[in-house]
């Protein structure tokens, strides 16, 4: 797996990465399938009074591309939205995988009446 973190106007310190991995942790236990993490920490300077933290993630799976992203005003709470926002996203791509299991043709049930009859 291919872990990647990078921050737009604002260094990367070793506490928000550890604060990153160890939210992931989630990620991972609910799929372990991730071929790529990509996830971006950025600072928006609008005035003096008002800084907002955006962070946003692409995660690779197989088959698929997940985005999600954050906006608040600290960027440790931007990442458990975040977070947050990708669990979801993953437990319902993982649902979708499981539940894709559909019954043959041969197997059902041939005493059903049928229209042309």
């Amino acid at each position: 797996m291919n872990f990647t973190i990078s921050g737009h106007h604002l260094d990367v310190t070793p506490a928000i990465r550890e604060h990153v991995l160890s939210k992931l942790e989630r990620i991972k236990r609910h799929f372990d399938q991730v071929i790529d993490i990509s996830v971006i920490l950025t600072v928006d300077k609008i005035t003096e009074k008002e800084k907002r933290q955006k962070a946003e993630i692409n995660l690779r799976v197989k088959g698929k591309d997940l985005h999600a992203e954050s906006i608040a005003h600290d960027l440790y709470a931007a990442i458990d939205l975040l977070i947050d926002k990708l669990d979801r996203q993953v437990i319902k791509y993982k649902d979708k995988l499981q539940n894709h299991q559909h019954s043959a043709i041969k197997h059902i049930p041939e005493d059903l009446p049928s229209a042309a009859a």
